[in-house]
């Protein structure tokens, strides 16, 4: 059986919503986009690239993957490009007829929960989730999260989503911490059953 991860940039106050660019993910009116900017450094950079250049696939709700995919897809001026372009990408999707055009991309169609579930019990892969907070909506609460690195950032947004979806309990345990040189605290977790 496979094991699934996430990958999240999350604020103090638990949110996750559009890290990466003021225009990522403005939904229901929210202003902070690009939160994360001020953050990454070497430390950063060197724990969660061990996570990207290890085995295994990478496991999209779609809107995050269409923002990845704008990003990154065919680029090599930077070290994530080509190795996002060489792994395999699932990408959950309710709509059966949605057709992507990054190479080596399968797409997980119907019941977020039923579909994945379904791919981790039958495959060996290690998937990691990059962002994806809807997707995530559905895999912590049905229990299909074996491992969390959150990167938290000193910040406090006051709005928008957050990663654990209200109603949720889960228990983890700490496997490692590291902090950075911009405050950072980067926090390994296991589920514990």
């Amino acid at each position: 059986m496979g094991s699934i991860t996430i990958v999240e940039n999350v604020s103090l106050d638990g949110v996750v919503q559009a890290p990466g660019r003021p225009d990522e993910d403005t939904r229901d009116g929210f202003s902070h986009g690009g939160w994360f900017g001020p953050y990454p450094d070497a430390v950063l950079g060197e724990v969660m690239g061990r996570g990207m250049a290890g085995p295994g696939a990478m496991l999209f709700g779609r809107r995050t993957f269409e923002s990845m995919q704008a990003s990154w897809a065919g680029t090599t001026d930077n070290p994530f490009g080509p190795v996002l372009d060489a792994k395999q990408k699932y990408v959950v999707t309710r709509d059966p007829d949605w057709s992507p055009t990054w190479a080596n991309t399968t797409v997980l169609a119907g019941d977020a929960a039923e579909t994945v579930a379904d791919l981790k019990g039958s495959t060996d892969l290690d998937l990691t989730v990059l962002g994806s907070p809807d997707l995530l909506a559905t895999l912590l609460p049905a229990g299909l999260v074996d491992h969390a690195w959150l990167a938290v950032a000193p910040v406090v947004l006051g709005s928008g989503r957050t990663l654990f979806p209200a109603g949720a309990h889960l228990r983890w345990e700490l496997v490692e911490s590291v902090a950075t040189t911009t405050g950072v605290v980067l926090t390994h977790y296991r589920a514990v059953p």
